[in-house]
C-alpha cells in the first residue's frame, strides 16, 4: 500500500475522473509575466519552472522551490517564471506555459543564453500530466519541444520530475539540450505525497545537492545516490535517474 501511495501514477486521472484532452486546448488568459533583460557579452540563465498537476500540492511545492535554488545557483534573479496549477487554481495550463516561454523568448539571446525548463508532475511511459481544474491533459516530449523552440534558445536544460520521465531524456537529448530526469524511461519515482515539500528526486537534486554544487551533471550524480540510497533504505525498486545530452550546455554554465 504504501509503494501505491508513493508512486507517482498518470492513471490517477481515471481516480479524478477528469477527462483527457491534448496539450494546447485552452483559452484560458495567461498571466501577465515580467523579466530581466539578458546582458550582451554574458551568457544568461532564464528559467521556467512549471507545477502541473493541480490535486497534489507537492508539484506547486517543488517548482517554487527548484526556481529559488535556480536563481541562486544559476545567478538568474529577475529571470524567472514559476507557474503552477492547485485545486482551486489554474494557473499552468498549456496557454500559460507557451505565454511563459514566449516572454523568455522576447528578452534572451538565442545564441548567447541559456534556458532551464523545470516540469514536476506525475507521468506515464508517453509523457508528463498537466490538471488545471477539470483540464486534465499529457505532455509530450514533442510537446516540450515546442515550450524549448518557443524560447528560441539554442543551449537549453530540461528537468523532469516525474515518473517515467526518461522518455524525455531519450527524445530531447543532444549536444545543446541537457536533460535530467528523475526516473528511466520504464521506472516510477517516489515522494509525490499531497503536503509534501518535495518528491524524492526534487529534495535530492534541489534541496540536497545543487544548494552546494553549481554544475548541474556533478550535482545530478551525487542526487542519484541519495535517491537511491532512500530507495532501497525504504523498499522501493530504484527509479534509476537519467542525464544526458548537454555537453555544449555544461561547457556554456561552466565559463560564466
Amino acid at each position: 500500500m504504501r509503494r501505491l501511495i508513493a508512486s507517482c501514477v498518470l492513471g490517477l486521472l481515471v481516480a479524478l475522473n477528469v477527462p483527457a484532452q491534448t496539450y494546447g486546448q485552452t483559452a484560458r488568459r495567461a498571466e501577465p509575466v515580467g523579466l530581466a533583460p539578458q546582458r550582451p557579452g554574458q551568457t544568461d540563465v532564464y528559467v521556467l519552472s512549471f507545477g502541473l498537476w493541480g490535486p497534489q500540492s507537492v508539484f506547486e511545492s517543488e517548482a517554487k522551490g527548484a526556481a529559488r535554488i535556480l536563481e541562486t545557483q544559476l545567478d538568474a534573479k529577475g529571470r524567472s517564471i514559476v507557474r503552477f496549477n492547485t485545486k482551486r487554481r489554474a494557473g499552468a495550463t498549456p496557454q500559460a506555459l507557451m505565454a511563459a516561454a514566449t516572454a523568455a523568448g522576447q528578452v534572451l539571446d538565442p545564441a548567447e543564453d541559456i534556458v532551464v525548463l523545470v516540469l514536476t508532475s506525475h507521468g506515464a511511459p508517453e509523457g508528463i500530466g498537466l490538471v488545471a481544474g477539470r483540464d486534465a491533459r499529457l505532455m509530450t516530449p514533442g510537446d516540450v519541444r515546442q515550450l524549448l523552440d518557443r524560447t528560441r534558445a539554442q543551449h537549453r536544460v530540461v528537468i523532469v520530475s516525474a515518473c517515467y520521465s526518461g522518455v524525455f531524456a531519450r527524445e530531447l537529448a543532444d549536444a545543446r539540450t541537457l536533460v535530467i530526469t528523475a526516473a528511466a524511461a520504464d521506472r516510477p519515482s517516489f515522494g509525490c505525497r499531497d503536503g509534501a515539500t518535495w518528491t524524492y528526486f526534487g529534495d535530492a537534486f534541489f534541496n540536497k545537492a545543487l544548494r552546494g554544487e553549481r554544475r548541474l551533471d556533478v550535482a545530478f550524480e551525487r542526487a542519484r545516490g541519495l535517491v537511491t540510497q532512500r530507495e532501497r533504505r525504504e523498499g522501493f525498486d530504484p527509479s534509476n535517474p537519467q542525464i544526458a545530452g548537454g555537453a555544449q550546455v555544461l561547457e556554456r554554465l561552466g565559463a560564466r
